[in-house]
């Protein structure tokens, strides 16, 4: 009796450790993301005025953009460094979708491309944070310091298991 019941304490152990470990609700569970441009990028003060019509819509560059190739997930969308006009940047992904997962995050990659999972593991890597969403459109702020000339692409990277979802190589707009 002893025996069963520690048998079964030990299983049930190994379940929960599985489940937290893969996260497998997280495959059939979607988490949409609908941020505009200009909500990452302006104070409410100046949003107050801009929808009053007492001050101009900012103006927003695109520096780099791609778009999404699949690596272990099926991945698609557009990847779009904007210049904010205040010595600002953000990536902002749009028309975004891949597979959800647990720890998957927004990495920018010091390669000219990103083609399999040891391209990212070998190159220098800019962690602009967790993913807000495995759909919709999102944005991320891109430290000062980082040099565009050096991260060239963007990775959707699951940092539990080491896997690029997918990438998108950055050229010049």
């Amino acid at each position: 009796m002893q025996l069963r019941r520690t048998l079964i304490g030990i299983a049930l152990l190994t379940v929960g450790a599985a489940w937290y470990a893969f996260r497998p609700e997280r495959l059939f569970l979607d988490h949409y993301v609908n941020e505009p441009l200009d909500a990452a990028t302006v104070g409410d003060h100046e949003a107050e005025l801009v929808g009053r019509g007492l001050a101009p819509p900012p103006i927003f560059v695109a520096l780099r953009t791609g778009r999404f190739q699949s690596g272990a997930h099926e991945t698609e969308g557009v990847a779009t460094v904007h210049d904010l006009g205040d010595g600002r940047r953000v990536l902002r992904l749009t028309a975004f979708r891949t597979s959800n997962g647990p720890d998957v995050h927004v990495y920018l990659v010091a390669a000219p491309l990103v083609t399999d999972d040891e391209s990212v593991k070998h190159a220098e890597v800019e962690d602009l944070g967790a993913l807000k969403g495995n759909l919709g459109d999102q944005n991320y702020e891109v430290p000062e310091r980082v040099d565009l000339a050096r991260y060239q692409a963007v990775s959707i990277w699951c940092k539990r298991f080491g896997v690029n979802f997918g990438s998108a190589a950055l050229r010049k707009s």
